[in-house]
């Protein structure tokens, strides 16, 4: 089994949503103290902003919204997917599945246009729906 770590990045490389994504049978043994937990959330942080520029050389290059594997960082992959407002939707993993990567992009893309769509909603602000994270875990769950 593998653990995710799912981050929206706006379009001017702040930080929308971010979320540590780990399966139900590890969720309890995946990590024993919140020390660890905080230091393996800084290192995601840092591997998912590291991977920021290579995603701006990447999307310039192509019309394509789903720009797959773009960055690794030893046994971790970085993949991503830039929306037509420049936002970036990165996921890390450490187990390429190139095609149930894509359908969770695109599922949560859906998901992300209904948020912009909502009148309360100011673009390039943090998400902080309660609602938005339990269907992008949801997702994540479905095609992961």
């Amino acid at each position: 089994m593998s653990n995710y770590y799912f981050a929206i990045v706006g379009a001017t490389d702040n930080p929308l949503y971010e979320t540590e994504i780990v399966p139900s049978s590890r969720s309890s043994a995946f990590i024993d103290s919140n020390r660890q937990r905080d230091d393996h959330k800084h290192l995601n942080q840092f591997i998912i902003h590291a991977a920021l520029d290579v995603v701006e050389e990447y999307q310039w290059n192509t019309q394509a919204m789903y720009l797959k594997s773009i960055d690794r960082f030893n046994e971790f992959y970085v993949s991503c997917f830039v929306t037509a407002g420049s936002v970036k939707f990165m996921l890390l993993h450490d187990q390429k599945s190139e095609d149930s990567i894509k359908t969770f992009f695109t599922e949560v893309y859906e998901l992300y246009i209904k948020v912009l769509m909502n009148p309360f909603y100011e673009k390039n602000t943090t998400i902080t729906n309660p609602s938005f994270d339990n269907r992008i875990k949801l997702i994540a769950r479905r095609f992961l």
